[in-house]
């Protein structure tokens, strides 16, 4: 991508193009430019064919847009967030159907791959799996980001990849809870409130302190520049952690459901 996205800059420049300017001859802002010249985000087959015509190119972005690798692993609409997340000073998670991301087991990700539909190669399943436990590092850095979970229950209850997986990744759960930077509660059945029903989303920090948020859907996702759209979700977020079990509760319902005292 990184490639692409220096074609790209190249004949932005070679035209006179702010990227403000190219922004607007193909329906994008200068940001989402910027993230593109930088590799940060995948160059799209139907706007690299806006771009050809604009920059008065023979249909080669078109063709590199077309021909990345297979091996890129990562959703194209989700590679500007895996940059800012490695980079992230305080992340604020709050996930409905799975275990976050960054605390995955690798037993636990390889199973939700294959349960994925339609399946996926073994091969594929593999490299997904080694590409998302790599993204833990930032939970180990020298100055490690802060870092906020709450998991509804009904996440709890799905025992993905059988008996033995469901115990490591709980057993995960609670070695995680013991670092100083991670904080994980749980959102339990039975509440007549609750300020996640639209779904889970993502609270982002920069090193610059840009307030950011991130939302994924079945084909694609949405990351939130505009202060008015974070400040709600930031606001969602702060009440379920008082809606949500303390982390004093929250490991207690892990010991019980690992059936230890």
């Amino acid at each position: 991508m990184k490639m692409v996205g220096k074609q790209v800059a190249a004949a932005r420049i070679a035209k006179n193009l702010t990227q403000k300017q190219l922004g607007g001859l193909v329906g994008l802002d200068a940001e989402t430019i910027a993230s593109i010249e930088q590799g940060r985000r995948a160059l799209m087959p139907d706007v690299a064919e806006l771009m050809d015509q604009h920059l008065g190119l023979p249909g080669l972005l078109a063709v590199a847009a077309n021909e990345m690798p297979a091996v890129d692993v990562t959703p194209p609409w989700a590679e500007e967030y895996m940059s800012l997340e490695e980079q992230a000073v305080a992340l604020s998670w709050y996930e409905s159907m799975r275990f976050p991301g960054l605390l995955q087991t690798e037993n636990y990700a390889r199973a939700l791959f294959r349960v994925r539909v339609p399946a996926r190669a073994e091969e594929e399943i593999e490299n997904l799996t080694v590409r998302r436990v790599k993204r833990q590092a930032i939970l180990h850095r020298k100055v490690p980001p802060s870092l906020s979970f709450i998991v509804w229950e009904a996440v709890l209850k799905d025992r993905i990849g059988g008996d033995e997986v469901y115990a490591e990744q709980l057993r995960h759960l609670i070695a995680c809870m013991d670092l100083p930077n991670v904080t994980l509660q749980v959102m339990p059945f039975g509440r007549t409130t609750h300020a996640g029903l639209n779904g889970p989303f993502i609270l982002l920090e920069t090193p610059s302190h840009q307030q950011l948020a991130y939302s994924e859907t079945q084909h694609g996702s949405l990351l939130i520049s505009t202060p008015d759209e974070v400040s709600i979700l930031s606001r969602k977020y702060a009440m379920l952690r008082t809606q949500a079990l303390n982390t004093e509760q929250t490991r207690g319902l892990l010991d019980r459901l690992l059936g230890e005292p």
